[in-house]
């Protein structure tokens, strides 16, 4: 088995001892808040099945997932019931139909009468349990929570279908401050069982209430009105995450491991071979308050390098400097040196890979290799 010194280069590395305290941590904390709501994690960011069984001890609980490949590879693996959260289009229904034939209870998303339709004419029986997507706070798709003229009739459109509602507090990425989040997530909390009693009060059963974000599932503390709760960027965190408050840099447990490729003391840069390729394009963190650029930079034990950010990243290449603005001064790095990269979004970076490096917190040897999927 490989070491830190002789894995080949870019490689995801994955701190199971890390990943476990965060997700011990959420579980705890919603557990604390309301006992009989629904865990439902989101494994979009995980996309592994070694992965959900670290986070259910083996077990094989209710999941979220954001692709149909998801949804298949997963209920392969066991996981019978699955929420895929993204709102379904006419073409999808027959894979989406295929998949519960095998015996995976799979709930669908909409947010239009359109497709509503579409869903009740393919199963008049009810066959397609649908939830409909509530926008409550403007930051993605969504009806609005308090529409009740649009949720009475997409729900009467779906006919049996009609399951219940589910929202996504998206906007809460752009808060920082923890009473600010808390009171996101409780503002999705009321706004989501509101949808629900407009529901109910036309008389459309309305037996689910999904919402949830990492953020928000740190911060929340009242889920009154609520059946479910999802979030999945908890179990990994990222540089996003610790920029809106909910994360320590100690608790990102994902980071791609580089190998020193060229230094340029005289203009204060050193190459890495992890280019956007490894780390992906994302720049999360440039409206935060601090811009990582493409990565906080660490030494080869995880220790992190202050200032020291991934400054441009070409496809292999990746170019390592000092914070615009920061008074640090890079390490005496030599060809041949291991460094690592915390990422700004741990989804966007993990999809840059086939699979991820186990290492143990303070061990250089690569414990494991766990295979993660991507498409859709």
């Amino acid at each position: 088995m490989h070491t830190l010194s002789t894995l080949p280069t870019p490689a995801l590395l994955l701190d199971r001892g890390i990943a476990a305290r965060n997700m011990a941590r959420m579980q705890g904390h919603l557990a604390g808040v309301a006992s009989g709501v629904l865990f439902r994690p989101h494994l979009k960011t995980a996309k592994s099945i070694a992965v959900a069984d670290m986070l259910f001890g083996g077990g094989r609980h209710p999941i979220t997932v954001s692709t149909l490949k998801e949804a298949e590879l997963f209920g392969a693996a066991g996981f019978a019931d699955i929420l895929y959260a993204v709102g379904l289009s006419p073409q999808k229904i027959a894979s989406v139909q295929a998949l519960r034939e095998k015996g995976i209870n799979l709930t669908v998303v909409t947010d239009n009468i359109a497709m509503a339709a579409a869903i009740c004419a393919a199963a008049p029986g009810g066959e397609l349990p649908t939830l409909i997507e509530l926008d409550v706070d403007g930051h993605r798709a969504g009806v609005a929570f308090d529409d009740g003229t649009a949720l009475i009739a997409i729900a009467a459109a779906l006919g049996p279908n009609f399951a219940g509602v589910m929202t996504h507090a998206g906007g809460s990425y752009a808060l920082s401050d923890p009473d600010a989040l808390a009171q996101a997530a409780d503002l999705e909390a009321a706004r989501a069982a509101a949808a629900r009693h407009l529901l109910e009060q036309a008389g459309h059963a309305c037996r689910i209430v999904s919402i949830g974000s990492t953020p928000t599932g740190n911060a929340v503390r009242n889920l009154d009105g609520v059946t479910e709760f999802r979030a999945g960027v908890f179990m990994f965190g990222d540089l996003v995450m610790h920029g809106v408050g909910v994360c320590p840099l100690e608790d990102i447990a994902l980071s791609v491991l580089a190998t020193v490729i060229g230094t340029y003391p005289d203009r204060g840069l050193v190459i890495v071979d992890a280019g956007w390729m490894a780390l992906s394009r994302d720049r999360g963190t440039s409206g935060q308050a601090v811009d990582q650029g493409y990565g906080l930079v660490c030494a080869a034990d995880g220790t992190v390098l202050d200032d020291v950010i991934v400054v441009q990243a070409n496809q292999e290449h990746g170019v390592i400097g000092v914070r615009p603005g920061a008074a640090a001064r890079l390490p005496d790095l030599q060809v041949g040196d291991r460094l690592r990269i915390l990422p700004n979004h741990a989804c966007a970076t993990a999809a840059q890979h086939g699979w991820y490096n186990v290492v143990d917190s303070g061990s250089d040897r690569i414990a494991a290799r766990w295979e993660r999927f991507n498409g859709w």
